[in-house]
């Protein structure tokens, strides 16, 4: 019995001398290497949501996450989109998610609290749902329902962005993007003409714009000196 406790008593200072050594690796290869990732920052989009209550026809969510290496940050950004739209002579719909990656450079080189004014990009990308019911009116047949849509179809584009993210306490940080958007590309079997893609906008309108305005949590990869 004793012989066991000693031998669990061994093991913990084992791992506790292993995960101190591994921690101080971590420090001393961040204070050498400037491209290890210091932290992650995870955010959710707040135009979103006053979007989808002030509009009726809008529905949607984004959340962000960025990772630093150096002065160049890492950026994934993620999303939920739906439109109902009442036309004329029928009714359009659309509904998906997308998701996008790049990087932004920051121009505060030597804040300690990781501030942002930035310049990168993105490349987007979307998978989504979209419908046309619409009216036919003949003289000889009278009113005809029809309909035409797009499933599981898919689009991509590029952005340029510019921003700012401050530090307003402790792990928590606030800011905004800018964005103009690119380039919308689209699957080749197309029955309907699409009209908004989720994560990028009206698609005759080129180029599309957006602003995101994010408040995010920072969780650290390495312990500060």
């Amino acid at each position: 019995m004793r012989r066991r406790i000693s031998n669990y008593i061994f093991s913990l200072l084992v791992f506790a001398t292993g995960f101190v050594q591994a921690q101080m690796i971590m420090q001393n290869d961040s204070m050498r290497n400037p491209y290890i990732p210091t932290g992650v920052r995870i955010g959710v989009d707040v135009v979103a949501p006053i979007v989808a209550i002030v509009s009726k026809d809008f529905k949607g969510w984004e959340l962000n996450a960025d990772t630093d290496f150096k002065n160049s940050y890492l950026v994934l950004e993620v999303g939920h989109w739906a439109r109902e739209m009442v036309l004329e002579n029928g009714d359009y719909s659309n509904s998906g998610n997308y998701w996008r990656v790049g990087v932004d450079a920051n121009f505060l080189k030597k804040d300690p609290d990781k501030n942002m004014f930035f310049f990168g990009f993105r490349f987007g990308h979307s998978r989504f749902n979209e419908k046309l019911d619409y009216i036919i009116t003949t003289p000889e047949f009278g009113s005809v329902p029809s309909s035409l849509e797009n499933k599981n179809f898919k689009a991509n584009w590029l952005e340029l962005t510019t921003g700012l993210k401050v530090k307003i306490m402790k792990s928590f940080w606030m800011g905004y993007t800018g964005r103009i958007k690119l380039y919308p590309s689209f699957s080749k079997d197309q029955q309907l003409q699409t009209y908004d893609i989720p994560g990028y906008g009206l698609t005759f309108k080129k180029p599309w714009w957006g602003f995101s305005y994010y408040l995010m949590y920072r969780i650290p990869l390495v312990k500060k000196r």
